[in-house]
């Protein structure tokens, strides 16, 4: 990864006068199964979205070397939607022609292109581990410009998750801005919650200090989660979902019920945390 320099970040004006595709290469690592989670949580909570829409066009922003988990992405999502059409994006036009062959038009198509979207206007983006190799005052350009590209009614889900998948952040946004912020884990792999704070979204990871709302709510959550711990002789789940109770019964804005919080998950509102 290029750490993008001071003032070119993003270029906007210049690169959509051009037509330059607007980032820059990620490093690229990934691993199948690794977006299991994030794709769980689209299926689960978002699948009137895509059967709403007139054009249940989806775009993987960022696939990076192998283009594994933009086909897992077309394939958990094809149940929802059978037409659904999924185009992965990636700056670097070397990774789009290794990725070709694995094409499947129309379902699934791998072209050029960053955060302006390659001109398309889908209904839902997802985008991990892209922005976090950014500096942190590149995401509220990054977010206006996806943002701003959507269908109606469109979502981008945008976070970061580690290496396996087992951790994982997201935050949701429309094209009023930022909606919730979901975490989840494998419970089991977790000392406390806040173990998942090394995975919060670029927008985050560096507020999370004392005094910061996100901080706040690891706190809370560490404070539940040791509240619980007599339910740890029911399983790991069965201790989370009492911690999730717990802050639900704290007064944070928790969305979801517990179908969610046994997969692992806890979402809030973004206001929770902005």
């Amino acid at each position: 990864m290029r750490k993008p320099a001071a003032g070119k970040v993003l270029a906007t004006g210049r690169a959509l006068a051009t037509g330059r595709a607007l980032g820059l290469p990620t490093r690229g690592t990934t691993h199948p199964n690794r977006l299991r989670r994030v794709d769980r949580w689209i299926v689960g909570t978002q699948s009137s979205r895509l059967r709403d829409a007139t054009d249940p066009l989806v775009v993987d922003l960022g696939y990076g070397h192998s283009p594994i988990t933009t086909l897992e992405l077309a394939e958990r999502l094809r149940g929802v939607r059978p037409d659904l059409r999924v185009v992965g994006l990636e700056i670097d036009a070397e990774r789009v022609t290794a990725a070709q062959p694995l094409a499947e038009p129309p379902a699934v198509e791998f072209a050029c292109g960053g955060f302006e979207l390659g001109g398309r206007r889908p209904v839902l983006v997802r985008a991990l581990n892209v922005l976090r190799q950014y500096p942190a005052d590149a995401v509220p350009e990054a977010w206006r410009t996806v943002t701003q590209r959507l269908a109606p009614g469109g979502l981008f889900v945008e976070g970061t998750c580690d290496e396996l998948g087992r951790r994982a952040c997201w935050v949701a946004l429309d094209s009023t801005g930022p909606l919730t912020l979901t975490l989840s884990a494998r419970v089991a792999s977790l000392d406390r919650p806040s173990d998942l704070a090394e995975r919060l979204p670029k927008v985050l990871i560096h507020r999370n200090l004392p005094g910061e709302p996100i901080h706040a709510l690891f706190e809370a959550l560490d404070q539940a989660w040791a509240v619980s711990s007599p339910l740890a002789s029911f399983g790991p789940r069965q201790r989370w979902v009492g911690t999730v109770q717990g802050l639900l019964d704290d007064g944070w804005p928790v969305v979801g019920g517990r179908q969610r919080w046994r997969l692992g998950e806890l979402t809030v509102r973004w206001s929770a945390v902005a």
